[in-house]
């Protein structure tokens, strides 16, 4: 391997190595632009801006209008959307007494 590339090689890694970080630490995921808010059950599948209880990433909606994703919309378009401001509820296991 010659200098050239030995440091194509070492370039390519440092690029690699700084996008698997910024993944890591969240920055990969949209921040809004001026005056937006989340609304939650208006992102369709593959389109959301964050991660949630099932999965870490933007991106990775399942299904279209899952209540549980949000996406950036314009403050006060929520629900022309079709979502919602808000979160929907924590579901909460059930238990019986003795358990």
């Amino acid at each position: 391997m010659n200098k050239r590339q030995a440091l194509l090689a070492a370039a390519l890694a440092s690029v690699c190595a700084a996008g698997a970080n910024a993944s890591a630490n969240g920055q990969m995921d949209m921040q809004p632009k001026g005056e937006q808010e989340k609304c939650f059950g208006a992102a369709k599948a593959g389109q959301n801006d964050c991660g949630t209880a099932t999965h870490g990433c933007a991106g990775q909606a399942a299904v279209d209008n899952d209540p549980a994703e949000w996406r950036y919309v314009a403050k006060g378009g929520c629900e022309k959307a079709g979502g919602k401001s808000n979160p929907p509820p924590q579901q909460r296991e059930k238990t019986r007494p003795g358990k």
